[in-house]
């Protein structure tokens, strides 16, 4: 709620920042900006945080809403650190054995461990697939973020500044034409031979919303993430990243005023002033908006030319979610299941291209009461969240599209699991393109603001500060450099390092 809020006076000894959503990347941006000593408000359009990372409950089942995968848990625990605040106090986690469990129609069943010679023997036993293969090409995947993708993530591309402190020569001599010229689907066909473990690493390019027949060949960085640095399961569900951020947030002194959407952001002689709540001014010194960056300037800064350049890119793929109270259990699955869509590069063009539906979509499973039976779902029972891959909302028919993805998943379940799948779901709720743009202001329901399907895209997202504003920033999935929980927590790692060398 509001509470009350009347805009303050400003005062000279404190700086003071508002932050415009208690997104992933809105609460990393307070515990930061706290840290560094400013007085900080986030207002929030929704009645709780996290954005996308929120969750629900509904006759037993606890439901994590949106993301689903926890990876490199580095950079939870360093914002703790940074608060001088013990991260057990707040949230605990634990490895995973296997990162994901994918089934193929014709009956193969792969589990990815996080440990790369059980992995590699996987793939030798299930596919035929050389050990050394796989071995080698996590090699090159931790190299590759070493070396390259760890400026792209820890510094601004657009500041000569903050570039200077990047190891631009190692970057440089570890980029191979492959990765600038060759789509990840290429450069997965030149690593593997069999086309199951081909189709296994294209779906990487899913990690930002992009099409692997596309995308550079730069993403196969991106499963060392998984695989040499390993997936994680956070006590308590996704949802816990959320609230321990927010309680951190909340003992650093940030103030929160719920249920509380910005009207505008506005400036005086291209200095930010502040924000305009309510109908009342409210003066910062700074002000860093965790909204898309496209919404930012076309609702907040009435900024129509620049919000309409942002359309020139790409959006990403969205998502069109099931949340199913299942009223069994499968020894079968994992916490992450994937059911591959038998044309692969069938369904991406209906993604990107026709932007409709694909008849036979891959199907993503998520369990948490896989490793927390009985306090995520009744005793005995289940709770999934069943996702297939969607086209960003351009004004499809959702109503008719939701009974078709769900006829197609159930088919599909059916034949891979051999059940009746139907015959088990005791809940359900769904989540569309057009609940997730509602929700949380991602501009037609792209999960990750711009896709990656172009060899200059990285450099093609917005910026984290403002060229014509200066005090203004932007944070979250729809900027620099992209989406996804540990992308989201990098942005607000970026702003607040730009930030300190101007205050």
């Amino acid at each position: 709620m509001l509470n009350n809020l009347k805009p303050k006076t400003q005062n000279s000894k404190q700086k003071k920042a508002i932050i415009i959503g208690a997104g992933i990347a809105g609460l990393a941006s307070a515990i930061r900006l706290a840290v560094m000593g400013f007085e900080v408000v986030v207002f929030e359009k929704n009645s709780y945080p996290g954005g996308k990372l929120s969750n629900f409950e509904k006759d037993g089942y606890h439901f994590d809403a949106g993301p689903s995968l926890f990876t490199q848990p580095e950079n939870i625990e360093e914002l703790f650190a940074l608060a001088k605040e013990p991260i057990e106090d707040f949230f605990s986690y634990q490895p995973q054995p296997i990162a994901c469990k994918y089934f193929y129609e014709d009956g193969t069943v792969i589990n990815a461990y996080t440990n790369t010679d059980a992995f590699a023997k996987e793939l030798e036993q299930k596919l035929g697939e050389d050990g050394t293969k796989l071995k080698a090409y996590l090699l090159q995947a931790a190299k590759t973020y070493n070396d390259i993708g760890s400026i792209f993530l820890n510094y601004s591309l657009h500041k000569f500044s903050t570039l200077l402190k990047a190891p631009i020569g190692k970057a440089v001599r570890a980029v191979k034409a492959a990765f600038l010229f060759k789509t990840l689907d290429q450069v997965n066909e030149a690593a593997f031979t069999k086309p199951q473990t081909v189709q296994l690493f294209n779906r990487y390019a899913t990690y930002n919303g992009s099409n692997p027949y596309k995308a550079p060949g730069m993403l196969s960085l991106i499963p060392h993430l998984d695989h040499n640095i390993g997936t994680f399961y956070p006590k308590g569900g996704m949802i816990s990243i959320t609230n321990a951020l927010h309680k951190l947030a909340v003992k650093k002194g940030v103030q929160f005023h719920f249920n509380t959407p910005v009207e505008s952001i506005t400036n005086d002689d291209s200095m930010v002033k502040g924000v305009v709540v309510n109908g009342a001014q409210h003066n910062a010194d700074l002000v860093v908006s965790n909204m898309d960056v496209y919404f930012t300037f076309k609702h907040l800064l009435k900024d129509d030319k620049k919000a309409t350049q942002l359309l020139k890119q790409e959006r990403s793929s969205s998502a069109f979610i099931f949340y199913w109270g299942v009223n069994t259990t499968f020894p079968q699955l994992e916490l992450h299941n994937i059911f591959f869509a038998t044309d692969y590069k069938a369904e991406f063009e209906a993604l990107f291209t026709t932007k409709t539906l694909h008849e036979d979509p891959t199907v993503y499973i998520n369990i948490t009461s896989k490793c927390e039976p009985g306090l995520q779902a009744p005793s005995g029972k289940e709770n999934w969240f069943v996702m297939v891959n969607a086209p960003a909302n351009i004004g499809q028919d959702w109503s008719a599209y939701q009974q078709s993805y769900r006829k197609a998943i159930i088919n599909k379940l059916n034949r891979l699991l051999k059940t009746d799948i139907e015959s088990l779901i005791e809940v359900e709720e769904t989540l569309s393109p057009i609940d997730i743009e509602t929700k949380t202001a991602s501009y037609m329901g792209s999960l990750y603001g711009t896709s990656s399907n172009g060899k200059m895209a990285a450099f093609f997202r917005h910026p984290n500060f403002s060229n014509q504003i200066k005090g203004l920033y932007f944070v979250g999935g729809s900027v620099h450099p992209g989406g996804g929980i540990p992308l989201c927590l990098q942005s607000a790692k970026i702003m607040s390092e730009i930030v300190s060398e101007l205050f």
